[in-house]
């Protein structure tokens, strides 16, 4: 299986970009940080080597004054400043005062360190300093003094370094992780508690739907599928209000029909166009529910709209009683598209009895249509009178009827919702527009490229079925 690598702007970046910043400021922390406490805790400070110095620089001066006097003098005044051992040697390690070294002086004599070496061992060790002046002339040699010895406070710094220095930057990481990750998961869930509370108006906040990563994208999916639920639910609440409201006028014909002392010829003739009126009703308006909640892709087929056009304005004439001249078809047999048959002729179909029903006597309802890139642009003109602009799109809802904005009457008004939705289940599209003399009916639907050079003069396009 290929392995998609994640995009520019994916969540998998900035999580690497954070895990990485995290571990290099670790390193970098370790290095510069432990360097700084090693020489801390190491090494003496720079107190400790200026005084030492001086004290040396304090011996060879008395050793250049007065020899062995100076320097025994010079030891004695260091015996009320410093309680550690103090001695000064020349370079072949023999004392250069009076007092003479023992053998255990001696031998710690061996074991000197010099300013600049770092101290490791525990105790007070003996540092060697050499004359300023001459360092081969000789040296001061001291047990370091409790106040110089490094490390005091070793335990304490290493705590700070090893744990909670590391314990900060680590709850910063997390803090990170949780802004970047856990906040916007915190908001799906809210939204999700709102759904369940029948909140369906509830959406997530910009700066979660702006984000460019997979959370972003998530956000807009949840908002996108709040507000198709929203309009689903609100959209069936309105088509139950609605039909509720229709069937209770029939309803109540009936009932004073079969309650009325007519013949029963006019009363089973009353009965069948009610009942005939309901079903018609019921059935578009489960068609409609249909079309808006059923997301399942239609099969689609190659369809030359001209031969659509004649087997639709055949049933039109037969149940119209218009003649053939007044439902003219200006595009050519080199108009297919892509589509569901049945889906796509019950669009054209209700567009088609909408124009007829509010055309004038005489009036010419014209099928036109012309290419436009991938698509066909078709539009189905009458001469009407046309509509409102305000009402160009209202036209479009479930049960809307402008009564007296255009001449006719009839239908229950659905049939241009269940066209709408027909059209847009072929991944097309369609709008309203007035000419002037009429109203304009216009599809834009996905070309058939195969279909598109072929000339059929003589195509049989199969009678679609009811969905």
């Amino acid at each position: 299986m290929k392995c998609k690598l994640p995009g520019r702007h994916s969540l998998f970046w900035k999580l690497a970009c954070l895990l990485v910043a995290f571990c290099l400021l670790m390193i970098w922390l370790s290095w510069s940080w432990g360097r700084y406490m090693e020489q801390r805790n190491q090494f003496l400070s720079d107190e400790a080597r200026g005084t030492l110095t001086r004290y040396a620089a304090e011996a060879e001066q008395a050793w250049q004054q007065r020899q062995q006097v100076g320097v025994d003098n010079w030891l004695q005044s260091m015996r009320h400043r410093e309680t550690s051992w103090v001695g000064v040697i020349g370079g072949d390690l023999q004392s250069l005062s009076s007092y003479t070294l023992t053998d255990k002086e001696i031998e710690r004599l061996t074991f000197l360190r010099g300013l600049d070496w770092p101290i490791h061992k525990k105790g007070r060790p003996w540092m060697r300093v050499p004359f300023p002046g001459d360092p081969s002339a000789g040296s001061l040699v001291i047990e370091l003094p409790d106040r110089f010895v490094p490390g005091h406070y070793r335990v304490f710094w290493r705590v700070i370094t090893n744990g909670v220095i590391p314990g900060l930057f680590t709850l910063l990481l997390c803090v990170g992780l949780y802004r970047l990750l856990v906040v916007p998961l915190n908001h799906l869930r809210a939204q999700a508690n709102a759904w369940r509370a029948d909140q369906l108006n509830v959406r997530l906040s910009i700066r979660t739907t702006k984000r460019s990563d997979e959370l972003g994208e998530l956000g807009r999916a949840f908002d996108h599928m709040s507000e198709r639920l929203q309009s689903t639910v609100a959209l069936q609440q309105q088509l139950l209000r609605d039909l509720s409201h229709e069937l209770r006028t029939p309803l109540s014909r009936l009932r004073v029909a079969s309650e009325s002392e007519q013949g029963l010829d006019a009363l089973r003739e009353r009965i069948g166009r009610e009942v005939d009126g309901m079903q018609r009703l019921v059935e578009d308006t489960l068609q409609l529910a249909w079309l808006d909640t059923e997301r399942t892709r239609l099969p689609d087929e190659a369809i030359q709209v001209q031969a659509l056009w004649e087997m639709l304005t055949e049933n039109a004439c037969y149940e119209s009683c218009w003649p053939d001249g007044q439902l003219q078809c200006l595009v050519d047999s080199s108009c297919w598209v892509r589509g569901h048959l049945n889906t796509l002729a019950q669009a054209l179909e209700n567009m088609l009895r909408n124009a007829i029903r509010h055309s004038p006597e005489g009036g010419v309802v014209t099928l036109g249509g012309q290419r436009d890139g991938k698509y066909w642009h078709l539009w189905l003109e009458d001469q009407g009178g046309g509509v409102a602009d305000a009402d160009l799109e209202r036209i479009f809802l479930p049960f809307t009827r402008l009564d007296g904005s255009r001449p006719g009457d009839g239908g229950f008004g659905l049939g241009l919702s269940i066209a709408r939705n027909a059209v847009q289940r072929q991944g097309g599209r369609l709008w309203a527009e007035n000419t002037g003399r009429g109203l304009r009916m216009n599809m834009r639907l996905v070309a058939d490229d195969a279909f598109a050079s072929r000339l059929a003069p003589t195509v049989d396009v199969c009678r679609p079925q009811r969905v």
